[in-house]
């Protein structure tokens, strides 16, 4: 049966978790915009070396569920606390899939720009911070909030290695007080809360770009 009292109670719990969430959130998508941005550039290296060996890791890593890459970091990393081992995961695991969004989005940028840095003897670093980045993170923009927003849904995979984020804490206050329905509920409303509205913005965005085209 449906209690408001437990609502009231396990609001506080919830969102002391849910700023948890939120912290992992931002910190994993950081990790994954920029370690992912490196892999992309590496995998494109000119020597083997370097391309094979990134793109059999991103590989394995987009291969294998982030469950099992959490509880493998934190039996090999145990002197790491909780929290730096989900945030370091997440922002991993997201990594090798930003790191096919950038790819993608470098090769979208035209064959005759980079014939023409060529032509013009422009140093490596310039071509890639004045010319092809600019364009290729234009264009990778909203998949990359897309991404953000899918970490931020599967953070709860956190709580099986004992971080205390939202789902974490819903499930120990229902079980205290035998209120599974309502901070469930609670948690559930607060996810669709928080990520909807950006949903709908990265879509709006993702269509200006287009129309910008």
């Amino acid at each position: 049966m449906w209690h408001w009292s437990n609502v009231t109670e396990s609001l506080p719990v919830v969102l002391r978790g849910f700023r948890l969430t939120l912290l992992a959130t931002v910190l994993g998508s950081l990790v994954a915009a920029v370690l992912g941005l490196a892999l992309a550039i590496a995998g494109r290296a000119p020597t083997r070396w370097v391309r094979v060996p990134v793109r059999a890791a991103v590989a394995f890593v987009r291969s294998t569920p982030v469950m099992i890459q959490l509880f493998a970091a934190w039996v090999l990393l145990p002197r790491l606390s909780v929290t730096v081992i989900g945030v370091g995961v997440l922002g991993v695991h997201y990594a090798a899939y930003t790191s096919e969004v950038y790819r993608a989005g470098i090769d979208a940028v035209p064959r005759g720009q980079w014939e023409a840095c060529t032509a013009l003897s422009l140093p490596r670093h310039r071509v890639w911070r004045a010319v092809v980045l600019p364009q290729a993170l234009r264009n990778v923009l909203p998949a990359l909030g897309n991404y953000a927003i899918s970490m931020f849904k599967e953070t709860p995979f956190l709580s099986v290695i004992g971080v205390a984020e939202m789902v974490h804490q819903a499930n120990e206050f229902g079980s205290e007080h035998f209120a599974y329905l309502e901070t469930l509920t609670l948690t559930a409303a607060i996810f669709l809360v928080a990520s909807y509205p950006t949903s709908v913005g990265l879509r709006t965005l993702e269509e200006r770009l287009a129309r910008s085209h």
